[in-house]
């Protein structure tokens, strides 16, 4: 897929990995809607966008309490088509099992697996009359390998996975390709927070002894997005941590 004029949704693409993947895509040429709970851009963000020339569109809403039929036509009338779709947003309610709570549960499967569930549904229903079309679901190393104290979180992505594959499988027949991201540590303001010590051990854990960058894993929503032979993949960036 030549991305120059397509249209690009990114859910949650005001920070990190959504802010690294709108910026890739923007630098590509593409239309990209940028998503974020916020009334409005940061200053910082538009001037990065800005100066680039980017052609852009911000839609605010929290997708966890919004109705995503209106918000898929909201995101569509924008520019009368969505070629890609990425489900970035995302949450964690990080806890030990026995110590979950029902809500840390709920709010993690509610934004991380539901709402991309139904938002795919909305946006493959308008792509299936175009023939065309490109959804990409960030899913995470921890949805393959699980992790202590994120079985919701786990649970989510892993189910991103499978409903990445079910997806993929149903979309083919309208040309309509299927994928999956999973990131591994990545260098964002959440593993900013950890612990020097906590890095140590992460670091160890790596073979390629570094965290991983968000425009790296952009890189990657980029090439699934071109390459028009691959569908109901995951595909694994993370420096070798869990091969």
């Amino acid at each position: 897929m030549e991305l120059k004029n397509k249209v690009v949704l990114i859910t949650g693409s005001t920070r990190g990995i959504g802010q690294a993947m709108a910026l890739a895509f923007a630098k590509a040429g593409a239309k990209v809607i940028i998503n974020g709970r916020h009334e409005q851009l940061s200053d910082e963000f538009k001037a990065i966008l800005d100066s680039e020339n980017a052609e852009y569109q911000y839609l605010s809403a929290d997708l966890a309490q919004t109705d995503l039929k209106e918000f898929a036509k909201k995101a569509w009338d924008l520019y009368g088509k969505i070629d890609v779709l990425i489900n970035n947003a995302g949450i964690n309610r990080d806890k030990m099992l026995i110590g979950m709570r029902e809500a840390d549960f709920d709010q993690v499967i509610n934004l991380d697996l539901r709402v991309p569930f139904f938002l795919t549904k909305a946006i493959i229903k308008k792509m299936n009359k175009e023939r065309s079309g490109v959804v990409i679901n960030m899913s995470s190393i921890v949805g393959l390998h699980g992790n202590a104290g994120q079985a919701n979180y786990a649970a989510a992505k892993a189910g991103l996975v499978g409903f990445t594959k079910a997806a993929a499988r149903e979309a083919a027949m309208r040309n309509i390709r299927v994928n999956a991201i999973a990131p591994g540590m990545i260098n964002t303001d959440m593993t900013a927070e950890l612990s020097d010590r906590v890095k140590k051990n992460i670091l160890e854990q790596i073979p390629l002894t570094r965290l991983g960058e968000a425009n790296e894993v952009a890189e990657t929503a980029i090439f699934l997005a071109q390459n028009d032979y691959i569908t109901g993949q995951t595909i694994v960036v993370d420096g070798g941590m869990t091969m």
